[in-house]
């Protein structure tokens, strides 16, 4: 390896012993930090937004936010080796720049030989970044056929029906073709919280609250049985 910089790195992964295997392998080799071990791609991006991290090791077959979703919604600068089970996935993964693809069950070697790949591209060049999540107020999404800008100071509530969202804005309402769980884990958590299966709210427009019901604005969205807790648990700090 041609540097001596300690790059940060994160594993995500849905399943125990896939991320036991890769920390193992990955404490063998010399400049690399694991500073977490994720198993869901919302506790991921809980790191990635209050750490620096240069690199995820990532599943692509994952509950809620697959690799692939998780991928594109992060900084750029945070490169990506995919490791999975399925082959199907590669073109996918190397359209999204990943610097390698693992197929499970993965041996040291494969993992040494992708790390050493990353140093050789990103070991000189790449600096550490602060997270997009963390210098950005806003985020784009697609909607009739093109990418629209959404301010999250103009959010007022999220709200999903099935497979598309609607994101109400102060003066009008955009649907998108997205999950609610990917959108969450876009926004900054410390200005929505999530209230039910179906909303999310942005927490500086509320006017009131009860144990069932969030009113925001002229509205009065229920919180579900679920949520009650972390959501009252929240709403109590302010």
């Amino acid at each position: 390896m041609k540097t001596n910089r300690t790059i940060p790195c994160i594993i995500v992964d849905d399943e125990l012993m896939a991320r036991e295997v890769l920390v193992t392998h990955l404490s063998k080799i010399n400049n690399i930090t694991i500073v977490a071990s994720c198993s869901t791609a919302l506790e991921a991006f809980n790191i990635i937004n209050t750490h620096n991290i240069d690199l995820v090791f990532l599943d692509i077959n994952m509950p809620e936010i697959s690799g692939i979703s998780f991928a594109r919604s992060i900084n750029k600068n945070i490169k990506i080796i995919f490791t999975t089970a399925y082959r199907d996935y590669a073109v996918e993964g190397f359209e999204l720049q990943a610097v390698d693809y693992l197929l499970k069950p993965i041996a040291f070697e494969r993992v040494l030989k992708a790390v050493n790949n990353y140093f050789e591209v990103y070991g000189e060049s790449t600096s550490t970044q602060t997270p997009a999540a963390n210098t950005t107020d806003f985020m784009f999404v697609r909607s009739d056929r093109k990418m629209v800008k959404i301010d999250f100071n103009a959010i007022i509530y999220i709200e999903s029906f099935s497979d598309y969202l609607k994101i109400h804005l102060q003066d009008e309402t955009i649907v998108t073709r997205e999950t609610i769980s990917t959108i969450e884990a876009r926004l900054p958590q410390n200005q929505f919280l999530r209230i039910h299966r179906s909303y999310i709210i942005s927490i500086k427009n509320i006017t009131s609250f009860t144990n069932e019901y969030v009113n925001i604005l002229n509205e009065a969205l229920p919180i579900s049985r679920s949520y009650k807790k972390d959501v009252l648990k929240t709403l109590e700090q302010y």
